[in-house]
């Protein structure tokens, strides 16, 4: 699959990070709490993580405006809602207008939607704050956003380092960390050693190799494009402290100190509840978290191989290259 700029402004402006959907404003109720799983042990005596896990899912990461004031769904608005993001992001039925048509970039063979709404009955992944909402930047995170901003509007086209990560099939956000679904190839496999615990991300296979023996993070001066990773079990609770980023992974729009929690609990024999708190003073003016559920799945994971398929690199540099030619 390839990394195409046009198809990541597509999966930018369909609507997955909001949706205009009208629905009651009175908050309905949480699903009723179940019993507490015990998951099953490693060898060692781990809770057993292990398998190939899917994130996908309709759910916005932040509460669309038409929703404030209203954290769940009832199971009936979940369906209509998963059903309407379905029909509203059908890229097969293609616009008369040829620039959005191109755009699209693929069909909907592509595509992993997910449509796992109805399982949480959340209106956005983000559960603090309650608001569902990503908290106001800080005055030095409007800085540093308006200035990539226009360094990517000046200079985004000038080589291929001024293009994004993903772009360059460096590392994408559904490898994070935090881990978020994106638009597909939302698989992870976990595997469990003793004293590691390993994620295979499906996206441009990255790996996370997350040690659990209490070593100390890595001195401030070495910076890695997802994080130094410590792991620590709490009860079944997988809990892994992340720093050492560096600023040009930039989760929306944090600073290279962005200090991440994330944590793991198996709550039923086919799901993993991942939740992740975002911690950034620099950027935002208060923590935040959000949850995500990750369903099993069938495997193979197969090889994603980018950079092979990587021609729309060639071609939005080259474009860049004609466009200065008529100036």
């Amino acid at each position: 699959m390839l990394a195409c700029s046009s198809f990541l402004a597509t999966f930018l402006g369909l609507g997955l990070l909001s949706a205009p959907v009208v629905y009651g404003q009175a908050s309905a109720q949480a699903p009723a709490p179940k019993a507490k799983y015990m998951p099953p042990r490693t060898a060692d005596g781990q809770p057993d993580l292990q398998g190939i896990w899917n994130n996908a899912t309709v759910t916005p990461l932040e509460r669309p405006t038409e929703l404030a004031g209203k954290a769940f769904f009832t199971p009936a608005e979940a369906a209509a809602y998963e059903k309407q993001m379905v029909e509203r992001n059908d890229v097969d039925h293609r616009p008369a207008n040829v620039e959005t048509d191109v755009a699209f970039g693929y069909n909907n063979a592509w595509w992993d939607r997910g449509t796992h709404v109805v399982k949480t009955l959340r209106t956005s992944l983000i559960v603090d704050p309650p608001d569902g909402k990503i908290p106001p930047f800080t005055p030095d995170g409007e800085r540093r956003a308006a200035a990539f901003a226009a360094e990517r509007r000046e200079h985004g086209t000038d080589g291929p380092e001024n293009r994004s990560l993903n772009e360059r099939c460096l590392v994408w956000g559904t490898a994070g960390p935090p881990m978020l679904p994106g638009p597909y190839n939302d698989n992870y496999q976990i595997f469990q050693t003793p004293g590691f615990v390993v994620i295979l991300v499906e996206m441009i296979h990255e790996v996370r190799v997350i040690p659990l023996d209490n070593r100390p993070h890595l001195p401030s001066s070495v910076r890695q494009w997802m994080g130094d990773p410590r792991g620590h079990w709490e009860g079944n609770t997988l809990v892994v402290d992340s720093t050492n980023f560096t600023g040009k992974t930039r989760f929306r729009g944090a600073s290279e100190n962005l200090h991440l929690i994330e944590r793991f609990t198996r709550t039923a024999p086919d799901t993993i509840l991942y939740e992740f708190t975002v911690d950034d003073p620099a950027t935002f003016t208060k923590p935040w978290t959000a949850a995500v559920t990750m369903n099993k799945t069938q495997g193979p994971i197969y090889e994603y191989a980018c950079h092979e398929g990587n021609y729309a690199m060639s071609g939005i540099l080259s474009g860049a290259r004609a466009d200065e030619r008529k100036r």
